[in-house]
């Protein structure tokens, strides 16, 4: 895929996966590898539970880690006043979600917003964006699923719905 991925009518798609205090080295460079192959953005919020610079992020994320497009915020006020995302461009994700992520907005710019991954996002930003919540659907046999699993179906579904897979370019 190219570096600036389009949509059915050629325009310039942007998507954003934002970790809101994300815990775990491997999970946050794994989904840094997953947005530099896919040409979207990495934000993460404040407090991190690990060193950016720590050896097992950069494997985790391998030798892509410097390539990554990452912005780091203090705190979310901090990232929505940079960013000033419409409400129609944010998606929440929560298991407790109102709606299946396949029916996320098609916006050009779109917003994946997750949580930590034994707390999962704070009530301030759930309350913020009721309507704009989405879950994963998952059997009973699991409590949930990996961060990183879940940040690459939602961001590649939502891909999908813009422009669908067989007119994305070979590698």
């Amino acid at each position: 895929m190219n570096e600036n991925p389009t949509d059915k009518n050629g325009r310039k798609l942007q998507r954003h996966i934002v970790l809101v205090s994300p815990e775990i080295h491997w999970n946050t460079g794994n989904i840094g590898r997953t947005c530099l192959a896919t040409g979207a953005r990495l934000h993460l919020i404040k407090p991190l539970g690990f060193s950016l610079q720590s050896r097992e992020i950069k494997r985790a994320g391998l030798d892509y880690w410097q390539k990554v497009n990452l912005t780091l915020w203090e705190d979310f006020d901090e990232f929505l006043q940079g960013m000033s995302p419409r409400r129609d461009e944010i998606a929440v994700f929560s298991k407790n979600g109102a709606h299946p992520f396949w029916d996320l907005p098609a916006a050009g710019r779109l917003f994946l917003i997750f949580g930590s991954e034994t707390a999962g996002l704070p009530e301030s930003i759930l309350n913020r964006y009721t309507g704009a919540t989405y879950y994963i659907p998952i059997t009973a046999r699991v409590r949930s699923l990996n961060l990183s699993t879940a940040a690459a179906i939602v961001l590649y579904e939502s891909l999908r719905t813009a422009r669908p897979f067989h007119a994305w370019p070979r590698r």
